[in-house]
């Protein structure tokens, strides 16, 4: 359905009570202007009546949420952004999703330093006033976990949108470039990685090769245009553009060069991708092609048969997404979605599609291609290549199914 039989159905909507089809009879007591609501007939709350702001009281269950069973404490734990409550690409930075293995530290910036060594010719221990002397940089970014999706690996699991595909968000990133400061120090010929490390109480530590270093990373103290929150690596937070969350090492405080990787705890026995004869996949940074339905979902069930607009996010660490298609019959048939803009290189973009639902049982699924020609898969695709051990980088379709009643469910397709 396009732009033009949309627009025609708007005017006969006109005076319906919904899109759903539940279409009002005429009525006098609707030609005439809603009679004031109690709001409307009393002084509203002064300009610093909320100092910083916050959304409106009906919207309180908007929030991220974790799954107490998933892990024993919530100090090493996750939470998950409300997809389905999110209406553009970026993810406000009250609810993006949370990864810690040591819980939050309050660090007082004055006292935060970041210290530059190992293979460089001037080490460097730099001040949070140091760092905001540097050039500035702002980027929109993704930063996804690699779990996400993880519970759905050997079978469709958590019915929600949220808690199955809530751990990945996108926000606008500003700070230093990575290169800039490896420029500062000077780079001896010997380096080929960089080990990073934030300043929680998991030391929690990675190894990344020094050409994504050089190429896109960011050192940032702002997201979405103000200062990082204690959650998200309050002073200072490194940014890798499309690998997964954990190498976006928040509380930032330690960059060493060496020749080689450091094998840590967190890319040993943690973050690997068990493969189907027993032996881990190293070193799997980057995240694939995604795309994931966020109206219908199982938080969002359809109001009756009638006009809808299905929408989605999709998003590729490989750069941006070229096309969406989407399907109501479980990928028999795909229609290509419209992309919005803008369209960015490893950030959400967002997708639509129009769609009359006649109240017949339904399978809504979207699949991406990216600009690389990196088809996203199916769930079927992904075991055949990788067996179904692994909690990690499932980047496979999603499938709701939708019943003649509007509930919407999280299933797997043969």
């Amino acid at each position: 359905m396009g732009r033009r039989s949309f627009l025609g159905l708007g005017a006969v909507l006109t005076g319906s009570l919904a899109l759903g089809g539940k279409r009002a009879t005429a009525n006098p007591a609707q030609e005439s202007p809603p009679a004031d609501a109690p709001w409307s007939q009393s002084i509203g709350a002064g300009v610093v009546d909320r100092p910083y702001g916050r959304p409106a009281d009906t919207e309180a269950s908007v929030i991220r949420r974790n799954v107490p069973w998933l892990t024993a404490g919530t100090e090493s734990s996750v939470s998950f952004s409300p997809l389905q409550e999110l209406h553009g690409i970026i993810t406000p930075n009250g609810l993006f999703f949370e990864r810690h293995h040591a819980g939050w530290p309050s660090i007082d910036p004055a006292q935060h330093k970041l210290m530059i060594h190992g293979l460089v010719e001037r080490p460097l221990l730099l001040t949070m006033k140091d760092i905001l002397r540097f050039p500035q940089t702002t980027r929109v970014h993704f930063i996804e976990c690699p779990a996400n999706g993880g519970m759905n690996w050997r079978a469709a699991q958590m019915n929600s949108l949220q808690f199955s595909h809530g751990m990945v968000s996108c926000a606008e990133w500003t700070g230093v470039k990575l290169s800039t400061l490896l420029e500062e120090v000077g780079i001896k010929k010997e380096a080929k990685w960089a080990m990073v490390e934030g300043a929680d109480g998991a030391h929690m530590n990675r190894s990344l090769p020094l050409d994504k270093c050089l190429d896109d990373c960011l050192v940032v103290y702002a997201q979405n245009g103000e200062a990082l929150r204690p959650e998200q690596g309050y002073p200072l937070r490194l940014v890798v553009p499309g690998w997964e969350g954990n190498v976006n090492i928040k509380w930032l405080r330690r960059v060493k060069l060496g020749e080689k990787p450091w094998h840590s705890r967190e890319e040993t026995s943690k973050y690997t991708d068990l493969m189907p004869d027993g032996t881990s996949r190293g070193f799997t940074w980057l995240m694939d092609a995604k795309s994931v339905v966020t109206f219908p979902c199982p938080e969002k069930p359809l109001d009756g048969p009638g006009l809808y607009e299905i929408r989605g996010l999709a998003w590729t660490g490989n750069g941006k997404v070229k096309r969406v298609d989407v399907s109501t019959d479980g990928g028999v048939n795909w229609q290509t979605a419209r992309l919005h803009e803008p369209i960015l290189s490893k950030a959400l973009t967002k997708f639509t599609l129009p769609w009359r639902w006649d109240g017949r049982p339904a399978l809504v699924a979207s699949r991406v291609i990216d600009e690389t020609g990196y088809v996203q898969p199916t769930i079927a695709q992904l075991r055949a290549q990788r067996g179904s051990n692994s909690i990690y980088h499932n980047n496979s379709i999603q499938t709701w199914q939708v019943k003649p009643d509007g509930s919407v469910f999280n299933v797997q397709l043969a």
